[in-house]
């Protein structure tokens, strides 16, 4: 049996970034890409499109963001950053490769192919992120809406949109660019739960990544004691309250319910409707981890500073607030991604493609349910224990 010792499932930033990292540790990984490109999920997201982060606070390890660095990157410049970022990577990067399922037995893990193949390794990292897998909520009458629904993930461009009446749910960045972008063509509201919440884009003149930056809020692991992840505001530099203030778009809070093409507020008020922008986050694309009883109720995977609390030979990058407030962000998969492939070239490098038999006496109890007070020794943990549900 071929044995690899470190596989990396997704090549989009994460698994780029994770690549680089058991590169530094002599470790030539193979990547597993689903699609046709090493691009992750920047080719789905709309036209318009700019990173809320400078060229300067958003580039990979070991390669800069090319041009102007005070500048914010369009969509399609990351797309071509990303690529060529694979291009020097020295590694086993396999586009078209999706695996539906990942097993573990007797301390090998194995990659299931949708063509039939399978491939065996010591170690795996879940680079699959967590952009890639649309969370559409469950809205009072949103299966009964005879208009357009559509997920944030599948709007491109405001043109088919065109003197419709629409409504984009949530108040992420996301939500506000689209709205605010789609209002100069249609007669768009903005609807949330809670109210709208904007931080300056630039306080003091500095972008307020720098501010991160220098104050250490950007990497401290703050990500370990949180059992749900904050809401972030929506980054400003004043266009986006202005258009919200002037009415293009307008907010209101969340409908009652929808009824076949109308929309119920909860003032009492009824109107017709033509679609529904659900911008409303995502959750990670794990669905392959399943069959290991990794993932709780809302498919986020249980781990501890990104190594899964029963299999200490599964790490993960790329998830929100893994460890800090750029965990998922391109800016931040590289500072985790270093962690995970620390932990896991202990492993991977050894001779012997079976775990330390007290890290799987470890993992039994926990799988068991039974208390266990035995520390992770085998693996570089630099964060302490954490288990997240996030």
């Amino acid at each position: 049996m071929d044995l690899i010792d470190t596989l990396v499932i997704g090549a989009g930033q994460s698994g780029l970034a994770t690549a680089h990292a058991l590169g530094q540790q002599e470790i030539a990984p193979v990547l597993l890409e689903a699609g046709d490109a090493p691009t992750g999920a920047w080719p789905n997201y709309y036209d318009s499109l700019t990173l809320f982060s400078p060229a300067r606070y958003s580039a990979l390890p070991g390669m800069p963001f090319p041009g102007e660095p005070d500048r914010y990157p369009h969509r399609d410049e990351v797309i071509a950053y990303l690529a060529a970022y694979a291009e020097r990577l020295d590694a086993d990067l396999r586009t078209g490769h999706r695996v539906q399922t990942l097993t573990h037995d007797d301390g090998i893990f194995t990659a299931h192919l949708a063509d039939g193949r399978a491939l065996h390794a010591r170690t795996v990292v879940a680079a699959t992120g967590g952009f890639t897998n649309p969370h559409r909520p469950a809205l009072p009458g949103l299966d009964t809406f005879t208009g357009t629904v559509l997920h944030a993930a599948d709007y491109r461009r405001p043109e088919p949109l065109t003197g419709q009446r629409v409504i984009v749910v949530g108040g992420g960045n996301s939500a506000i660019q689209i709205a605010v972008e789609l209002a100069e063509r249609a007669r768009v509201t903005v609807t949330t739960r809670g109210r709208l919440r904007f931080a300056p884009q630039r306080p003091l003149g500095r972008d307020l990544h720098f501010w991160y930056t220098i104050t250490g809020l950007d990497t401290a692991p703050i990500g370990r004691f949180l059992t749900h992840p904050p809401t972030v505001p929506v980054l400003d530099t004043g266009r986006y309250r202005r258009a919200i203030t002037g009415g293009r778009p307008d907010h209101r809070p969340m409908f009652a319910r929808l009824d076949g093409d109308r929309v119920h507020w909860s003032d009492g008020t009824t109107e017709q409707v033509d679609a529904i922008i659900l911008a409303t986050g995502y959750r990670p694309a794990l669905d392959y981890l399943t069959g290991l009883n990794l993932l709780d109720q809302h498919g986020h995977p249980r781990h501890r500073s990104g190594i899964a609390t029963s299999l200490p030979g599964l790490g993960f990058v790329g998830l929100e607030w893994q460890r800090s407030l750029s965990s998922a962000s391109i800016r931040g998969v590289g500072r985790d991604a270093a962690r995970i492939a620390s932990s896991l070239a202990k492993v991977a490098g050894s001779p012997n493609p079976v775990f330390p038999q007290v890290v799987l006496d470890a993992a039994a109890k926990r799988k068991a349910g039974t208390k266990n007070d035995l520390p992770l020794t085998g693996l570089d943990l630099p964060d302490g224990p954490r288990e997240s549900t996030s």
